[in-house]
């Protein structure tokens, strides 16, 4: 028995599932996951002693790599002056104006301690500004696992939406409604069928929890027409896109300004932490100035911070988005070599350092046309890959990240891993 599969044994008699979030458990492709001794660069080692490269980077925080050195140096000399503190601290200033300025549809900001804190404190900070209810979602796009936010569509378009986890009240899923992404018809639909009632659309700007695919040509201005003529708030999911698709993220890659933004990943370098905020007349609700209560005993954390703040000003000092320009633009070039020597139905979709191989002919523009894709072949892609020393998200539905530790002989590396997991399909 290997080492990781002992960690897994004792793992399952403690955690449930023997994993403290579902995906790791590899359920989607089979297999049992392997235990993690150590992470640097693009690379990290299991206790086996197994080298591979990887291209989940912690599910998207790690832009810079695995232990950085300026974050490093950064969490190690915070934590010598204390670890939490409850209390103000100038750190926390900081990001947020650091944030505020890269951001400018931020005009002020609240730190938290996850993506799903901050989605779920945006949706009740919409309902009390607006005075309203119900809520727009989109399917395929994941906001964290709150109650109101674990929702799919109905059997019909516009009709209720439905618990898409056990322990969720029906009456939690009926104030959501769940609409099709890029379908700008229904979206106009759901308006004017619940007029006066609809608080606020969050959306993912760009879906990267169902794969990745992209809005179509004024989809999301679309969105932003309807918020302001109805009288709702806009939200942005940035937790994934924030600081990462560009300096300002998607709302910078397309020109739309949402009301609110939710934060998380990048801006913890690595750390636990979320982050929501926008217009200041709406943020101002919140407590203490205002009536909507949110609180958190280590929101603003030092540490986290202090991550943050070292991995995105790095970021600006090397002009990272441009190099993961480069490097998906490289990756890209390997991958579609790779596919059409293959011959199989695949949709190649990338946007910066974000990337994702569909096993399905195109297009592929919501989460009905994702699940089109081949997800037994994936499962054998993904071993075929891992077996050679790449390390790809475990799911069909999850996005691929690039890091700026990520070398030229590295993308040159898993274009040929690429090529012959693809050939032994």
């Amino acid at each position: 028995m290997t080492r990781s599969a002992e960690q897994f044994a004792r793992a399952q008699k403690r955690i449930p599932g023997g994993v403290n979030s579902p995906v790791r458990a590899l359920r989607n492709v089979g297999g049992e996951p392997f235990c993690v001794a150590s992470g640097k660069g693009a690379g990290i080692w299991d206790v086996d002693g197994n080298e591979y490269i990887d291209y989940v980077g912690s599910w998207g925080p790690a832009i810079l790599g695995h232990a950085p050195k300026v974050v490093v140096e950064a969490v190690r000399d915070t934590a010598t002056r204390g670890l939490s503190f409850g209390i103000p601290n100038p750190l926390e200033v900081e990001m947020a104006e650091l944030i505020c300025d890269w951001m400018p549809s931020i005009e002020k900001v609240r730190m938290v301690n996850s993506g799903t804190e901050a989605a779920m404190s945006s949706i009740r900070l919409a309902r009390a500004f607006t005075g309203r209810d119900k809520i727009v979602k989109f399917d395929g796009c994941y906001h964290g696992h709150a109650d109101a936010l674990l929702v799919k569509a109905g059997s019909g378009a516009l009709t209720h939406g439905q618990p898409s986890s056990a322990g969720v009240p029906s009456a939690f899923a009926d104030l959501t409604i769940s609409l099709p992404f890029n379908n700008a018809e229904l979206l106009r639909k759901a308006f004017q069928e619940n007029k006066n009632e609809i608080a606020a659309v969050i959306v993912e700007p760009i879906p990267a929890n169902a794969g990745l695919y992209f809005p179509k040509e004024n989809f999301l201005s679309i969105l932003r027409e309807e918020c302001t003529s109805n009288d709702a708030l806009l939200i942005f999911d940035e937790v994934i896109t924030g600081f990462r698709v560009a300096r300002g993220g998607a709302q910078e890659v397309y020109g739309v300004k949402p009301d609110l933004t939710v934060l998380g990943k990048i801006i913890g370098g690595g750390l636990p932490v979320g982050a929501f905020g926008g217009r200041a007349e709406i943020m101002d609700q919140l407590s203490p100035d205002g009536p909507v209560y949110q609180a958190g005993t280590l929101s603003g954390n030092p540490i986290a911070m202090a991550a943050g703040l070292a991995q995105l000003r790095e970021l600006e000092r090397v002009d990272g988005w441009k190099l993961l320009d480069e490097l998906g633009a490289q990756f890209e070039a390997f991958a579609c070599d790779a596919i059409k020597n293959a011959n199989i139905d695949i949709t190649f979709h990338r946007l910066a350092s974000m990337f994702c191989l569909f096993f399905a002919a195109g297009p592929i523009v919501d989460l009905a046309s994702a699940q089109r894709s081949d997800l037994k072949m994936f499962a054998r892609f993904f071993h075929a890959c891992l077996k050679r020393g790449v390390y790809f998200a475990p799911s069909q539905f999850e996005t691929g990240f690039i890091s700026t530790a990520h070398t030229v002989g590295d993308i040159e590396r898993t274009g040929a891993v690429v090529c012959h997991a693809l050939a032994s399909l």
